[in-house]
């Protein structure tokens, strides 16, 4: 059987550093960084008082009061982010197989908001259930993709994927298969998240995976540097079209790139630890080269998950190593999330983004903060550190790997007919 070749066509972003794919590429190519001090609660008596949360968003703008009392907010951020991504791609709703386009949707922890709300309320009341009609639709982790499909009217397949930070590159690799395999023309994947709640930075701040650079917040996600000691939580989303190549050529649609490998594995080895010698980062990017069949020489930029953790940014490195090895020095590689942090189950989608609109502007982001490279890591290679730098990409590589060692890395490929 043929395989189907896949290509994107749409994007859309909601991140701490842009609401939308133009702002959200304009403050990547210019380092800036989204952390500040919280404001959606009090956040003195947390160990970490900063994160980044979204600027200027108002989602009053969007919605009418009667629609965000149904949602919670990872719903109402993918909600927003995949209105862009289907604008972007000019799809015309009234004139495509509804029955052939799908939704697939990632989140870690979905509505966590509204879970921790209403049992709050319920023990702080007088003993009495008295919850909210709309708790659980608003709370689970599959809702944002069943009301992007009733939204839409799309018929074709529909679920959530939920694999920690690695949750919307699966929702992006299980897309893709479905197009590629004839099961369906277009879909929209991608992920949302919306953590930063007591509940969200307690938890991070007990399991001492954030940073505490509460003095200086901008300069706290630094991947790669000698000073890191731990991510910086983000939220927002990331949306995008994928679509059957020729489905796209028949609509003469814009193609950002192509998805042409994919990889996934498991660390098999600890609750939230990567394996120190990146076993489970080297089995991943070998799937997703050998799935494209493309050689180490071919790749010009990895965007790398890279989150600003003592462990996880040298065992990764030292698995691109193991793939690379001398051909490392002939790419860049970033760490984006230095600069919008992590936004969990949203990571894979928005540095998917990253790596397309480098792919089209041949640009890479930089890795903003590093200051001082880690002993540990080799300064031979290019880290792309503090500015954005020209190249010719043609191919490029995006990793995301989650809590549980669940690890996903996708190749995409500048289109050329």
């Amino acid at each position: 059987m043929k395989l189907k070749r896949v290509v994107v066509t749409g994007l859309g972003a909601l991140t701490p550093i842009g609401n939308n794919i133009g702002e959200y590429w304009d403050a990547l190519i210019h380092g800036k960084s989204g952390a500040a001090k919280i404001t959606h609660f009090n956040p003195e008596k947390f160990k970490t008082q900063f994160a980044c949360e979204l600027k200027n968003f108002d989602p009053n703008t969007h919605f009418d009061r009667k629609e965000l009392r149904k949602y919670d907010d990872y719903t109402t951020y993918a909600l927003v982010a995949v209105k862009e991504a289907i604008q972007d791609s000019f799809l015309e709703l009234n004139t495509i197989d509804k029955e052939r386009c799908g939704v697939i949707w990632g989140s870690g922890i979905g509505g966590i908001k509204t879970f921790s709300h209403e049992v709050s309320e319920y023990v702080r009341g007088d003993g009495n259930p008295r919850f909210n009609p709309f708790f659980i639709p608003k709370m689970i982790a599959d809702i944002a993709a069943g009301i992007i499909s009733i939204k839409y009217g799309f018929q074709g397949p529909n679920f959530a994927t939920v694999s920690a930070c690695a949750s919307s590159s699966h929702a992006i690799i299980d897309a893709c298969n479905y197009i590629r395999l004839g099961k369906a023309n277009l879909f929209i994947c991608g992920g949302s998240e919306a953590s930063i709640h007591p509940a969200g930075v307690g938890g991070f701040n007990a399991l001492k995976a954030l940073s505490t650079k509460n003095e200086t917040p901008t300069a706290a996600s630094r991947p790669f540097d000698a000073n890191r000691d731990g991510f910086v939580l983000g939220e927002g989303a990331g949306a995008l079209i994928l679509e059957d190549y020729e489905h796209a050529v028949a609509r003469n649609a814009k193609i950002y790139g192509e998805v042409v490998g994919t990889g996934m594995s498991a660390d098999a080895y600890h609750i939230t630890a990567p394996h120190p010698h990146g076993r489970g980062a080297k089995i991943v990017m070998q799937n997703a080269l050998e799935d494209g069949k493309i050689g180490t020489h071919e790749i010009d930029y990895i965007n790398v998950h890279g989150t600003s953790t003592p462990l996880g940014d040298v065992s990764e490195v030292n698995a691109i190593h193991d793939v690379f090895k001398s051909d490392i020095y002939n790419l860049n590689i970033s760490a984006t999330k230095s600069m919008t942090g992590h936004l969990l189950g949203a990571a894979g989608a928005i540095e998917s983004i990253a790596c397309l609109l480098a792919l089209n502007n041949n640009c890479v982001p930089p890795t903003i903060n590093l200051e001082s490279l880690d002993s540990e890591l080799d300064d031979r290679v290019n880290y792309t550190a503090n500015q954005a730098q020209n190249h010719n990409i043609k191919y490029t590589l995006c990793n995301t790997f989650g809590f549980g060692g669940h690890n996903a890395s996708i190749v995409f490929k500048k289109i050329d007919g």
